[in-house]
């Protein structure tokens, strides 16, 4: 099939799906990439074996050369995986560390494009990058920008913490989850993560995201709490019908639960909380105290 049609790569991945139709517990096609997973040597082979029947079956052919079997660690879609984590490959962190400093907004989107693609391992992203994003206003796409001292701090501080080699856990649905959330006037800053049977502490995934000119006028209380929807949704696949603890600086949802009756975007947020297992453990921004100091105020 040629790659260059419009609906190449959307058949293609279809066609991988009924290959590997009920193999999505051990193998993950993403166009002609595929990734087998296993525990143990002996469902190793069997669910390799398995592949290649499918594979074979469905008259397609695999280039040895490209194939890597039995590894511990391997790279995957720009991703260093295994052991039960996921860093970037270095080759893409290469590319954003040698990314030139954008003159126009074709090339500020160029950018943020490519380090969006790792959200996930940068803390508070979206609010390092605000001052590039505000750069993008207005229609003309090539236009050229006026970057500023605030502009190449964010760049900069970008490639610095990527360079940093972040490494991000495989959850564990066994354990509890932890979801740290911090409001600014700027945006939402959040942590997912889990201890392990040591009791250290390691990030799952980071989000982040801009208030909007609306959310912005939003109270202290109405942000915090705004923050902690915004983690509810974006996280539900991880939280969904487990036992979590939220972290935030300030409480206020008891301030939201008693006041729901009175505004109907306050009702909206605190129905939206109802089928979610949680309890607030209250940090000291201040003190910045490890979790297990907390004074404890469970909902």
């Amino acid at each position: 099939m040629p790659f260059g049609l419009v609906n190449a790569s959307y058949l293609f991945s279809k066609l991988m799906a009924q290959v590997l139709e009920n193999c999505d517990t051990f193998a993950v096609p993403y166009l002609d990439d595929i990734a087998i997973f296993t525990d143990s040597w002996e469902d190793h082979l069997k669910h390799v074996d398995e592949v290649l029947k499918r594979i074979g079956n469905a008259q397609l052919t695999i280039k040895p050369s490209k194939c890597k079997f039995v590894q511990n660690q391997t790279k995957y879609l720009g991703h260093i995986v295994g052991g039960r984590v996921r860093s970037p490959a270095e080759a893409k962190i290469k590319a954003v560390m040698d990314f030139p400093t954008p003159t126009t907004k074709t090339q500020i989107r160029a950018f943020l494009g490519l380090a969006g693609y790792y959200a996930h391992y940068v803390k508070n992203l979206s609010l390092i990058a605000a001052q590039l994003t505000q750069l993008l206003k207005g229609k003309v796409k090539k236009e050229r920008v006026n970057w500023t001292k605030e502009c190449n701090q964010a760049f900069t501080e970008f490639k610095n913490r990527l360079t940093e080699m972040p490494v991000l856990y495989a959850p564990d649905y066994n354990r509890e989850f932890i979801v740290q959330i911090d409001a600014s006037d700027l945006g939402i800053g959040i942590v997912l993560s889990q201890r392990d049977y040591k009791g250290e502490e390691h990030p799952i995934l980071y989000l982040s995201k801009k208030f909007t000119e609306a959310q912005r006028k939003y109270g202290t209380k109405e942000k915090e709490c705004a923050a902690i929807i915004y983690a509810i949704k974006k996280l539900k696949y991880y939280l969904d019908g487990q036992h979590f603890t939220i972290e935030t600086n300030n409480n206020h949802l008891v301030w939201l639960n008693s006041n729901a009756g009175t505004d109907q975007r306050l009702m909206r947020w605190s129905l939206a909380l109802q089928p979610f297992q949680y309890k607030v453990f209250h940090k000291d921004g201040k003190k910045h105290l490890n979790a297990d100091a907390l004074s404890r105020s469970e909902i």
